[in-house]
């Protein structure tokens, strides 16, 4: 099958969304985010930040890209829902979790502010907010300015607690998605200091940070950002500070580093995707059962052989990337190793969408398709929507 197509790759989108699309509104605001495998809802009270914002995107994104121009309202409705109850107008912050729709969790996370600009930069390229006006985007700018920003080394930094505290932990992945959101709002607004600040960004995680850890990217870091090599050493499965160096963080680095690439060209951009995708992929493809496993320790050996969605969607989206940008078939032959393998093992073709994890030998160990904060196919259809861009054209 030919997976860089366009046809297809527009179908399989449908099929995502079909599965969510008839239970995922909550009439008492904001979305369901809990669903088994069948698309039954479970835990209907709890909702997250991150899928919050991610189910934005996803609609928002998807309305004009396949041509649903219905999908406005359920983005629409899902801005409002994190307006009017994810921000705690009286506390100035956004709830971290929500029970009942009211705050659970007042935990202030840069993660999760990424993902606010993120939903903001859809909302404003849908035209579902006014196109006029750079506003809410320069809002959670200031917001990450004044409570995150880390001068003296040109990274962000990760948690403040309710009090206002900020945590001593420092670390790659919030940055990562900072990076995602600052070039959605520079595509969205045109302000050049979203490019500047991406542009930042990546150079301090993929050159200077990289230096220190064998030109791959590594996780955790101190308060003055030095490698911290101890951090979760021995919980290498955690949701979002896993242990190991993470073979879908090199590869949605790869991605990252040539979307900025095509707004402000530069050799670097191009030659480190290059080396964090390839080195990802040595270290981390299973030529026994297939696909690309989850982290692998400082000598490359395996830490964690779980395959995970979103690491073989990351990968795939980077590998069109770099075919595009190159031309080199090798690309293209590991963006169709990668579809094959998630065709035939992570795509659920009785339900629709995409398991969320799979053991080694590719058996799932769960019913619960997507959970909040974890999965709502927000990383399957960002890859294909970015692919989308290029199916089907030569290079």
């Amino acid at each position: 099958m030919n997976f860089f197509d366009r046809n297809f790759l527009t179908a399989h989108c449908h099929s995502i969304f079909k599965f969510y699309d008839e239970n995922i509104i909550d009439s008492s605001g904001g979305y369901f985010q809990n669903f088994y495998d069948n698309g039954v809802v479970f835990n209907q009270t709890h909702k997250q930040l991150v899928s919050s914002t991610r189910l934005v995107v996803n609609y928002a994104l998807a309305a004009s890209l396949l041509n649903k121009p219905e999908y406005l309202k359920i983005a629409k409705h899902g801005l409002n829902f994190i307006e009017q109850n994810h921000w705690q107008a009286d506390k100035q912050g956004y709830a971290w979790t929500l029970k009942n729709n009211q705050a659970d969790d007042m935990t202030q996370q840069a993660y999760g502010y990424a993902f606010v600009l993120l939903a903001y930069a859809a909302a404003k390229k849908s035209g579902i907010i006014d196109s006029n006006s750079n506003d809410k985007l320069s809002f959670v700018y200031d917001l990450l300015e004044q409570r995150f920003w880390q001068a003296d080394y040109g990274l962000y930094a990760d948690t403040l607690d309710e009090n206002g505290i900020l945590s001593d932990y420092r670390g790659q992945n919030a940055n990562m998605h900072l990076c995602e959101a600052m070039i959605a709002a520079y595509e969205a607004s045109q302000d050049i200091k979203f490019l500047n600040r991406a542009q930042l960004i990546a150079t301090n995680i993929c050159k200077r940070q990289a230096a220190l850890s064998k030109g791959l990217v590594w996780e955790h870091f101190t308060t003055d950002f030095k490698p911290d090599w101890e951090y979760n050493k021995n919980d290498a499965k955690n949701l979002y500070r896993p242990w190991g160096f993470q073979p879908g963080h090199q590869t949605e680095w790869a991605k990252l580093l040539l979307q900025l690439n095509r707004h402000a060209p530069e050799l670097w951009l191009v030659d480190t995707a290059k080396f964090l995708f390839d080195s990802a992929f040595k270290n981390a493809w299973d030529s026994h059962y297939g696909g690309l496993i989850y982290g692998f320790d400082l000598g490359g050996i395996w830490c964690d052989d779980d395959k995970y969605f979103w690491v073989q969607a990351e990968s795939f989206a980077a590998a069109a990337l770099l075919y595009k940008t190159t031309g080199e078939q090798t690309y293209l032959d590991k963006y169709q190793q990668i579809w094959q393998y998630s065709w035939d093992n992570m795509v659920d073709h009785q339900f629709g969408a995409w398991f969320r994890v799979l053991k080694r030998n590719n058996e799932k160990d769960s019913n619960e398709k997507s959970t909040a904060g974890a999965k709502c196919d927000y990383h399957t259809l960002g890859a294909c929507f970015e692919v989308l861009k290029y199916a089907g054209v030569e290079v």
